[in-house]
């Protein structure tokens, strides 16, 4: 329970509150820079305790029902926060955004209890490689979408339309991400589904 990768875990469990209340406010630039800073350091963690439990041989139970919690936690508490607050706005579609966040809150919750169901039947379903890269694009995005809001002045015009647009870098690297991330959420959620339903006869 009080082996360093369990505290590390628990840690981002109990930051995520914190990450909320600075993101509660999208006007407030220093707020979002620190959220930014947070995340970052919540991220650094996320790598360290599964590295630190695999090399120091401490892997337990705990920590592996843990780990896969702290992380949707944190992706729901930003989806859900950022959408509140506007933030998942942009240019042409407007909150059309918030829809790619929905897919992801969608997916990571089916597929939560996909595997509490498979567990259940002692089937184990194991991380592909294109779930770790969804994992890769939701922690981009999520991060830009931050940073765009902490660097309001951050700008760039494109070339679109007769005079073209004034877009925010990091915000816009966000959206885009997030839509990938949406993408790749359906597709590797398809794959668990097929092999549950291999086991729902």
């Amino acid at each position: 329970m009080l082996s360093l990768p369990n505290l590390l875990t628990l840690s981002r469990i109990f930051a995520v509150p914190l990450l909320a209340a600075l993101l509660w406010w999208p006007d407030w630039p220093l707020g979002y820079g620190l959220a930014f800073a947070m995340y970052c350091l919540m991220g650094i963690t996320d790598y360290f305790d599964g590295y630190l439990a695999r090399a120091q041989g401490t892997v337990s139970k705990l920590g592996v029902f843990l780990d896969p919690i702290a992380d949707k936690i944190m992706v729901a508490a930003v989806i859900l926060v950022l959408s509140a607050q506007g933030v998942l706005r942009g240019p042409y579609v407007g909150d059309m955004h918030v829809i790619a966040g929905l897919v992801i809150l969608i997916r990571e919750i089916a597929v939560s209890g996909l595997r509490e169901f498979l567990g259940g039947l002692q089937v184990s379903v194991p991380v592909s490689k294109l779930a770790k890269w969804k994992t890769t694009f939701q922690m981009v995005c999520l991060g830009a979408l931050i940073l765009g809001q902490a660097m309001p002045g951050w700008l760039m015009t494109l070339p679109f339309g007769a005079t073209g647009f004034v877009v925010n870098v990091p915000h816009t690297v966000g959206l885009t991400t997030l839509w990938g991330a949406a993408v790749l959420t359906v597709i590797t959620g398809w794959d668990y589904l097929r092999v549950g339903l291999k086991h729902m006869d």
